[in-house]
């Protein structure tokens, strides 16, 4: 039987994670993510697959950040009827991090064809609406961690803790061959061990092949205290001019472990108490999902649930959900911070934050997560003088803060460990989900070892079986 891998998605780029894999007559799809770049390109790259939808015989998702899971309505909309597997918590944030993403698609487009039509410029659509991705949450199937599941006579599916972020999972495929079993490991994306309110990453054994992330694969992050430094040093100085204080973050894990650190700073007296404002109807939704599987967090958040003490909840933080809510803030004076979705500034609320916000010089933006290249967040990142932000140029005056320590990626040192803990039986390493040259400083750390390792090209397949190497 015939083992292959095609990797259709975040090959030498960051986001739209999807790779298939081909077992004789099986084909499983890991992933079914959003490629997120300039918009006519992520129209153009989202718009199609590399592969026939209607023969997939199983989707397999690793989590619920939308470069992971974000194009399964399209997936649908393509003729694909089977199954999408995923952890119970990752299920149940699928079901408001997919729609949302159609309903961002509907305003983002909305509010571009406003301009368009003052150009005179044609109209455009989203890829997918809000009721059609209602309409692909049918075919999410629960399997919670460690329980093997057929997923046809040729495969088993196991999903592993991957510490990345709620109800995050590396899924192991066993697939049986004329030579015994194969057992594939797609730690993608991966977590950091030590980390508040998650687990630590679960390393499977055995692995014969590992497909593995590298996001941060040739950079190191700085300890949390130093990160939590930072952030305090940063806060305390846009307090002291009254500015207002900007974080895209996405909806999903980032905003509820950066409102941990912001209370924790407070509550040690490291910074004011000034209003704290989660401008996201979405990350109202998951927060109340976080609170309700408290059960698949690390022990100190669990004993602190037990305890009644809300981790998410203190008395300065205030959710927005209502648009009207929303942009009586652009109104408000300083100083406050907003936290808005999405975290690379590419849709949603926090591009109306920004264009209100950032040629004020008192104001600030902190950045506290990986900005993929072509993005608005990169630009920001890279402090360039004017971006864009619906097609109109705004000066970037706000001072600019990145903090990469909060990263719930591992970083070079942290891929390393989790490959060397892999390394009895491992064949070989496939590195995705990173830059070029990330992924290429990660490949030339794993050779170090001895490790064979390549970094696959988009649209490349590779075939597993009768490799002894």
């Amino acid at each position: 039987m015939t083992v292959s891998i095609k990797f259709c998605g975040a090959a030498r780029t960051v986001t739209g994670s999807m790779h298939l894999i081909s077992a004789g007559r099986t084909e499983a799809l890991l992933d079914c993510g959003l490629f997120h770049g300039r918009r006519d390109e992520t129209y153009e790259v989202n718009s199609g697959f590399a592969f026939n939808p209607q023969r997939l015989g199983s989707v397999v998702l690793s989590h619920a950040h939308i470069d992971h899971c974000g194009n399964i309505p399209t997936l649908i909309k393509k003729g694909y009827r089977s199954h999408i597997f995923a952890t119970p918590p990752t299920k149940e944030l699928c079901n408001y991090m997919i729609p949302d993403s159609g309903h961002v698609q509907q305003e983002d487009i909305k509010y571009v064809n406003k301009i368009n039509k003052r150009r005179h410029l044609p109209p455009r659509f989203p890829l997918y609406t809000k009721r059609e991705a209602e309409h692909s949450l049918k075919y999410l199937r629960s399997l919670d961690y460690h329980v093997k599941f057929a997923l046809s006579k040729e495969v088993d599916l196991t999903f592993f803790e991957a510490g990345h972020i709620l109800g995050s999972a590396v899924p192991v495929l066993d697939i049986k061959t004329s030579n015994g079993t194969m057992r594939i490991a797609y730690a993608v994306d991966l977590g950091r061990y030590g980390m508040p309110l998650l687990k630590d990453p679960e390393v499977p054994q055995d692995i014969d092949y590992l497909i593995i992330e590298s996001t941060y694969g040739g950079r190191k992050h700085g300890s949390i205290q130093e990160a939590e430094d930072e952030l305090a040093d940063a806060v305390n100085r846009a307090i002291s001019r009254a500015g207002k204080i900007i974080i895209p973050s996405f909806a999903l894990e980032r905003t509820q472990l950066i409102v941990f650190f912001i209370s924790e700073l407070i509550k040690r007296k490291k910074i004011k108490k000034i209003p704290l404002y989660v401008d996201s109807p979405l990350a109202v939704n998951l927060t109340k999902v976080f609170r309700d599987n408290w059960s698949y967090f690390d022990e100190i958040t669990r004993l602190a649930f037990e305890k009644e003490e809300d981790p998410l909840g203190y008395d300065n933080i205030s959710y927005i959900t209502k648009i009207n809510d929303s942009k009586r803030l652009n109104n408000e004076k300083g100083p406050m911070i907003i936290i808005s979705a999405s975290g690379m500034c590419e849709n949603g609320r926090i591009l109306h934050h920004l264009k209100n916000n950032i040629e004020d010089p008192r104001n600030m933006v902190i950045v506290i997560g990986f900005m993929a290249k072509n993005t608005l967040g990169r630009r920001i990142v890279e402090r360039k003088k004017e971006v864009k932000i619906f097609g109109v140029p705004h000066r970037l005056n706000a001072e600019v803060i990145t903090l990469n320590a909060f990263s719930s990626h591992a970083d070079a040192d942290g891929l390393v460990e989790y490959v060397k803990r892999c390394r009895g039986s491992l064949k070989k390493v496939f590195i995705v989900h990173g830059d070029e040259e990330q992924s290429k400083v990660l490949k030339a750390n794993l050779k170090k070892l001895g490790l064979k390792a390549s970094v696959p090209a988009k649209g490349e397949t590779t075939y597993l079986s009768g490799d002894k190497a």
